[in-house]
């Protein structure tokens, strides 16, 4: 970007075909589950009314939910299409939620330049797999982040890379995944996926420590489906996705890892 050169742009170039699986059961599943989660993670890390920093806030999802659970959230993200499909959902709400809601272009490199905060809370959630190296963009939240704050990452599940491609019967991608950690996605772009042996260490020099981790979309990734099932089965569905998020064996091999950092001593397994 012309404001900030050298800043990581890889995500732009799928923008599209992002915006086309929006909606369909994979991005509800995703989007559900994550929002129970962080539902969770703020009944116990609090404040009531957190300041909230979403990295990588594409069309808003997230950042609308917790607007409206009552949260000041900031959206921070490079793509002007995206932050237009958020200011479009943001027009049809409330004077008093649009009011607790602001959103900034730009590069999740850039945030402290940007939305210098602090943050209580700092949502990274499927950027850091386009990073070919993930500390400018760690060190970049700490810099903004509360002294009592929490960092939620999502990433793609790098203990169990091979899941998706077999169940979806693509053995020769499945056999080249036992190992690797670099793929690619479903949007055409190249990516890494993570453990959290990527982040701790360099999390640690900032002040963080393992708070916890889910798993995201263990029993539908292989799925395709355009149309959501009925609501009976799909809140069934949800429902056992949540469980399934949270408990061992099922979360190790999710699609996706869902990392929670805290920065202090209040810190659990």
């Amino acid at each position: 970007m012309a404001d900030h050169p050298g800043a990581n742009t890889r995500f732009l170039e799928g923008v599209d075909a992002w915006i086309g699986v929006l909606g369909r059961l994979r991005d509800v599943v995703r989007q559900h589950v994550l929002a129970a989660q962080l539902a969770e993670l703020l009944a116990v890390r609090g404040p009531r009314v957190a300041r909230v920093l979403d990295i990588g806030c594409g069309q808003g999802t997230q950042a609308l939910l917790l607007a409206r659970a009552g949260h000041e959230v900031t959206g921070l993200d490079i793509s002007a299409d995206l932050l237009t499909l958020f200011e479009s959902e943001l027009s049809a709400e409330s004077a008093d939620l649009r009011s607790r809601v602001r959103f900034v272009q730009g590069p999740g490199e850039a945030v402290a330049e940007l939305a210098p905060g602090p943050f209580d809370l700092i949502l990274c959630h499927g950027v850091l797999p386009y990073f070919d190296d993930v500390r400018t963009l760690l060190s970049a939240m700490s810099t903004v982040a509360a002294p009592r704050a929490t960092l939620s990452l999502l990433v793609r599940n790098g203990l169990a890379p091979a899941m998706r491609p077999g169940l979806r019967g693509q053995w020769a991608d499945a056999v080249g995944s036992f190992g690797s950690g670099d793929y690619t996605n479903r949007l055409g772009l190249a990516a890494h996926a993570h453990t959290a042996e990527d982040f701790d260490q360099i999390l640690h020099g900032d002040g963080w420590r393992p708070f916890g981790w889910y798993g995201v979309r263990v029993l539908t990734d292989h799925r395709e489906d355009d149309e959501l099932p009925p609501p009976d089965e799909l809140a069934l569905l949800l429902a056992a996705e949540r469980e399934a998020g949270r408990r061992d064996p099922y979360r190790q091999v999710a699609a996706l890892l869902h990392f929670v950092y805290a920065r202090d001593s209040d810190t659990r397994d």
